[in-house]
């Protein structure tokens, strides 16, 4: 089984620009290990953030939430967060893809 996650939050509107340099420090580590088989992409709208984890190497997100980047990212996390973080954990089997993997 592979992971798919989705995560889902507002930042306050005087947070938004610190939790954004923080996600940019997790990229900059994935960049650096480079795991295999995992996709990540985060999404911004105004205050609203979307972040998108494809782990096609199993069904866990290690390789990411072990980084010590997304560690500090996460440390703060809900008190810069305007609204509840919202996650979407799916343990799915991939039967094809574009782009991905």
């Amino acid at each position: 089984m592979q992971r798919v996650t989705m995560v889902r939050y507002a930042t306050k509107p005087e947070a938004t620009a610190e939790n954004e340099r923080l996600s940019r420090a997790v990229f900059d580590e994935v960049r650096t290990t480079a795991p295999d088989k995992l996709g990540y992409a985060l999404f911004r709208d105004g205050d609203e953030f979307i972040h998108l984890l494809v782990n096609l190497a199993g069904d866990d997100a290690d390789a990411l939430t072990g980084l010590a980047s997304f560690q500090t990212y996460q440390a703060d996390l809900a008190a810069r967060c305007a609204t509840p973080v919202e996650p979407v954990r799916l343990s799915v089997e991939l039967v094809d893809s574009f782009g991905i993997g």
